[in-house]
């Protein structure tokens, strides 16, 4: 696992020269959020990718029945 500093860093050679901070900030606030959210995922009960699918796809064919699955 790397630093954060490692992380930043890895992150500003990937960005354009003429970058603003504003620019900096949003994609250090991506990645913070995005971290969180699989920390989130990988800790409490989350529905298998699979799962999702199978539900979603019977949703949008219309074969869902409310208040059944």
């Amino acid at each position: 696992m790397s630093t954060a500093k490692e992380e930043v860093l890895a992150l500003l050679s990937k960005l354009p020269d003429d970058c603003s901070l504003e620019d900096i900030q949003y994609y250090l606030y991506v990645i913070e959020k995005v971290r969180n959210g699989l920390e989130v995922a990988d800790s409490q009960d989350s529905i298998p990718q699979e799962k999702v699918e199978q539900r979603f796809g019977k949703w949008l064919t219309g074969q869902h029945v409310t208040g059944r699955d």
